[in-house]
């Protein structure tokens, strides 16, 4: 299947040149396993700081960083790392709380922390600059890491990135529950009601709730999914990280001044690569250009019939984006 992008210059002709025109690389890229597992994890410390990480062995001399959004984990890179390990090495991290990285005591969960830590992990690694690559609360994760440790950055991917957007429109999502389950009070009742759900049961929720075309999602990928669930129902931290973690976004969504994603995204110099789909029920892709525009070096991508992870719908079309910006990077043409 050949994917159909859309850039900037065509969702929204008046934005700037900067934004206007995404260079998708020419180079072959390999062949997608549609069985493929997920790479092995092991708890790795860097920096003094230890998190569950997913390697994808490739290219020695450099390093790409994969960072999950809200209840993701790890796995949900598999595809993307494959396709660009010809090109860097792998890290696919589960934040503190998430996948497989148990918090440290009095770990809180906001934003910040979560950026502190990767920041600490990516330091200690001691790998020079990474490329670095954010989906949803991990987009905004690694935007923050790029504004305050610009020195770690090589380059920054944002494939939806949970930009504040104070008018979500609940008849968008296919479940309009899922975005009241962490609030305090009256998330309580729909959190019994998805406690009550298998875990397979909730898996298919996540993903009707994130990709345009649930159905095109691989019945072994969702087996994989409702595996990961029954294992971190066991986890005593999970519950309250996802609880924290939830609002720590809409603090941070309702913040004013410099704490604002949107006086944070302006300090971002590296190059960057903003993607996002045209069906996202989770962050609308009225954000898109906006989050291009505030970025200094930024270049959009818009993907149709494509929803909240792109990186696993439409991972070629993304891969492509990707690498055609990381070439340009090395030829100082971004």
């Amino acid at each position: 299947m050949t994917d159909t992008v859309q850039t900037a210059g065509e969702a929204d002709s008046g934005r700037r040149a900067a934004v206007t025109h995404v260079p998708l690389s020419k180079t072959p890229l390999p062949d997608l396993d549609p069985a493929q597992r997920p790479w092995p994890g092991t708890v790795e410390t860097a920096g003094g700081v230890s998190l569950h990480v997913r390697r994808t062995p490739g290219a020695a001399d450099t390093t790409a960083i994969y960072v999950h959004g809200l209840g993701g984990s790890s796995t949900n890179w598999t595809d993307l790392a494959t396709l660009l390990a010809p090109f860097a090495t792998g890290l696919s991290v589960d934040l503190p709380g998430f996948g497989f990285s148990e918090p440290t005591e009095g770990f809180r969960f906001s934003l910040d922390e979560h950026a502190d830590e990767l920041a600490r992990f990516i330091e200690g690694l001691g790998n020079g600059p990474v490329h670095l690559l954010g989906n949803s609360m991990g987009g905004a994760v690694v935007l923050l890491v790029a504004a305050r440790r610009p020195e770690l950055v090589r380059s920054l991917t944002l494939i939806s990135p949970a930009m504040p957007d104070r008018r979500p429109d609940p008849r968008r999502l296919s479940d309009p529950l899922m975005m009241l389950a962490y609030l305090p009070l009256v998330g309580r009742g729909v959190r019994r009601k998805l406690a009550a759900m298998s875990p397979r049961e909730r898996a298919a929720q996540v993903i009707k709730l994130c990709f345009a075309d649930p159905d095109a999602f691989p019945q072994h990928r969702l087996d994989e999914l409702a595996e990961e669930h029954t294992a971190r129902a066991e986890l005593k931290w999970a519950n309250a990280a996802m609880a924290a973690s939830t609002m720590g976004i809409f603090r941070t969504w309702f913040a004013r001044g410099p704490k604002s994603l949107w006086s944070v995204a302006p300090q971002v110099g590296v190059p960057s690569l903003v993607v996002w789909g045209t069906e996202d029920r989770v962050i609308s892709v009225r954000r898109a250009a906006r989050t291009a525009k505030a970025l200094q070096r930024a270049r959009l991508l818009v993907l149709p019939r494509t929803g909240h992870v792109a990186q696993m719908e439409r991972p070629v079309a993304v891969a492509k984006a990707v690498l055609g910006m990381w070439e340009r990077v090395e030829g100082n043409a971004w």
